[in-house]
């Protein structure tokens, strides 16, 4: 859970809508600290075969969560990836995206 502005979001449940959107393959939704020490959600994206990252595609997946869900749950940032950094199990590594980010792809 993410204490994001006082109120608690789930990275889940924008995850969910996120991946519902026909041009994300996957995502992963993380909790990073900017300069103020305010936690803000930044979703990382991997998108569909054949689908380019840019601001279009921002804004049309910002736009999506809006539509679902309350505006302060959308992610602040959304950066395009090749692919999520996993275990062996296939389990998202969360830290390594939060202390790390990859490259934009």
């Amino acid at each position: 859970m993410l204490k994001v502005s006082g109120t608690w979001v789930s990275p889940s449940e924008v995850e969910s809508v996120i991946t519902a959107h026909p041009a994300v393959l996957e995502c992963a939704v993380v909790g990073v600290v900017d300069a103020l020490r305010l936690v803000r959600p930044e979703a990382f994206v991997v998108l569909q075969p054949g689908r380019n990252g840019g601001a279009a595609m921002v804004s049309e997946l910002r736009e999506h969560v809006r539509s679902i869900l309350a505006h302060f749950k959308c992610p602040r940032a959304f950066t395009f990836v090749a692919e999520l950094p996993k275990t062996a199990t296939g389990k998202i590594l969360r830290y390594k995206l939060r202390e790390n980010p990859p490259v934009s792809a």
